[in-house]
Formats: C-alpha cells, sequence, structure tokens
C-alpha cells in the first residue's frame, strides 16, 4: 500500500484533524468556534502554503506583507524567522491598528502590579536583600524561558537516536 509520503503528497486533511480536532478542539466551546476553527484552517493549510502565499491576504495596499518560506532547513527557518517576519501588527490579524493600545495599556497595568507586588512590605533590617534575591530569580526565570536557543532542536541528533 503506498502512503502519501511515498507519494510526497502532504497529508493535509490529516494535519488538519491533528490540529482542529486533537490539539484544539478540546477548547472549542460551540458550533460557530469549530466552524471558525475548520474554515481557518481550511484556509492555511493547503498546497498554496508551499509557494509563497500571502498570510495576510486582507491587508492590501498597506505595505505589509507576510509569505510562508520556501522551503528550508531547520537553520534556514530559524534565521527566517529571526530576520525576515513582519513586525508584529494588528492589521496583520484583521483587528484595528488602535487595538494595539488596548493590549500595551493591559500590559503595562500587569507589569506595575508586578512591580508593587515585589516591592519590600513590612519593616526590618535584611528584608530588602531577600527581596532582591526573589527579583533576580524571577528575572532569571524569565530570561531563561523565553530565549529562543531553548526553543532550537537540533533535527539531525534526533535522526541519529530514532535510528538507533
Amino acid at each position: 500500500m503506498e502512503t502519501n509520503q511515498s507519494a510526497g503528497k502532504i497529508p493535509w486533511d490529516d494535519l488538519k484533524y491533528i490540529f482542529g480536532e486533537i490539539m484544539y478542539g478540546g477548547h472549542i466551546v460551540d458550533d460557530l468556534d469549530r466552524r471558525f476553527c475548520a474554515t481557518f484552517l481550511d484556509v492555511l493549510m493547503n498546497d498554496a502554503m508551499l509557494d509563497e502565499s500571502e498570510m495576510f491576504p486582507f491587508i492590501e495596499g498597506k505595505s505589509i506583507s507576510f509569505k510562508t518560506p520556501t522551503p528550508l532547513t531547520h537553520e534556514g527557518y530559524i534565521k527566517y524567522i529571526e530576520t525576515e517576519l513582519p513586525p508584529e501588527t494588528p492589521l496583520g490579524y484583521g483587528l484595528h491598528p488602535n487595538a494595539e493600545i488596548d493590549f500595551r495599556t493591559s500590559q503595562c497595568e500587569q507589569l506595575f502590579e508586578v512591580l508593587v507586588d515585589m516591592q519590600p512590605k513590612g519593616g526590618g533590617g535584611g528584608a530588602g536583600a531577600v527581596e532582591d534575591n526573589k527579583i533576580k530569580e524571577y528575572f532569571d526565570l524569565v530570561n531563561n524561558t523565553l530565549s529562543l536557543e531553548s526553543l532550537k532542536v537540533n533535527l539531525e541528533d534526533l535522526a541519529s537516536k530514532m535510528d538507533d
């Protein structure tokens, strides 16, 4: 029996099922959400995705473009992500440019809440040093979590382990 992979065809229906039903399906709350998810996957997961299709098709004339990359190596995709991706914009999600103002305002409010929570409370001699350590631990945690280096996957190493 011939598989899709041996014929060089990408199993889009299988991928849509994996992403839409298995990975995201538990988050679907009603029929409209299910229909939105299915439509979204139909638009994104097709052969046109491999031909440098425009990922922001609804913002024509705004001098913003986001095309899918041509097939690359793992390092090529990392370089593409680091250098070629357009800046994030609400227009890319079909939103009004002012939507970012609300997002940034909420982000600032959360930041200041964290800063207030981290301030030393109560009086006492050595409380400042303890708080400084907590702040450094929190910074290290955030800094290490968001590191791109921690997200890299060595495909050759994985392939060699699978062959064993």
